[in-house]
């Protein structure tokens, strides 16, 4: 008989829910192509500037499309993948719509589990976050308007940079680095995790699934949020999305809750890139100077 492991759920049912890949067979071989795809052709037309090093590891590196002298923002992408598997190369699409509409964006990768411990991830996109502040003007890069949006593992990290004290970080960089941080599909809460297979590469214990679970400590920053999630997901990534909300809406100035319907956890990647949805129009919403 199967044991109830987490808020009444068997290790069988948060395997089902968590295993998110298993929930769209064809994601590796049709989506995860279609995108590269759509990346290649964005790339040959943008000219971006490509693998700048934000740190000093290997895959502490940024791809950068800019808008031109007359950017309206800015919109560092982080991308999912589980903090163990995906490549910024994949996701150049993202930045299109958001380039066509003049907002500059950077794509960062990111040393991933095994290789590094999930705890060692959320430090190295603040460095990425410091390395740009640091190099806007060089970059033409908005400092007044400084954006972080990420999906999946990216929506986690997005809002490690919500919770971050960036003077903390070093003496010139301003509490209010951020003017907005938009978080699809993340993932807050740590602890079902540990009853499912994608742990044996994240490989947490009990003590660093809660270390690294936002929903258990307090933002640094009240800078408007954008929470979100496919209506088609699990119901106990519903969950994380909608519990985040609760939590802590009353602590920014503007924090709103966006169920995408007909998407599941994938075709939320889709969805965020046309700039024909609600859910693009809302992202320009946020980010908006």
């Amino acid at each position: 008989m199967s044991t109830n492991l987490f808020r009444g759920l068997t290790r069988e049912e948060l395997e089902a829910q968590y295993f998110l890949r298993g929930t769209r067979p064809n994601y590796e071989t049709v989506d995860v192509p279609a995108w590269l795809e759509r990346s290649k052709r964005f790339v040959e037309s943008a000219q971006p500037t490509l693998d700048l090093s934000y740190g000093p590891g290997r895959r502490n590196k940024l791809d950068y499309f800019s808008a031109g002298p007359r950017s309206k923002g800015f919109v560092i992408y982080i991308h999912g993948g589980y903090w163990q598997r995906g490549d910024k190369s994949v996701y150049s699409f993202m930045a299109e719509p958001l380039v066509r509409r003049g907002y500059s964006v950077a794509l960062m990768n990111y040393h991933m589990c095994p290789e590094v411990r999930i705890s060692e991830i959320a430090p190295q996109a603040r460095l990425a976050v410091a390395w740009l502040w640091r190099n806007a003007e060089e970059l033409n890069i908005r400092r007044d308007n400084f954006n972080v949006m990420g999906h999946s593992a990216g929506g986690h990290l997005t809002v490690e940079m919500l919770f971050t004290d960036w003077p903390s970080e070093a003496a010139e960089l301003p509490r209010d680095l951020l003017h907005a941080g938009l978080a699809f599909s993340g993932i807050f809460d740590f602890e079902p995790i540990l009853y499912c297979s994608e742990n044996n590469g994240l490989r947490m214990d009990a003590a660093e699934a809660r270390q690294v679970s936002p929903i258990y400590r307090l933002p640094a920053t009240n800078a408007p949020q954008l929470i979100s999630y496919g209506l088609l997901e699990p119901p106990d990534m519903h969950r994380q999305s909608v519990e985040y909300a609760e939590r802590f809406g009353s602590m920014s100035k503007k924090l709103e809750l966006l169920p995408i319907p007909a998407a599941d956890h994938f075709e939320v990647v889709n969805v965020m890139s046309n700039p024909e949805s609600e859910a693009f129009s809302r992202i320009l919403e946020f980010i908006a100077a």
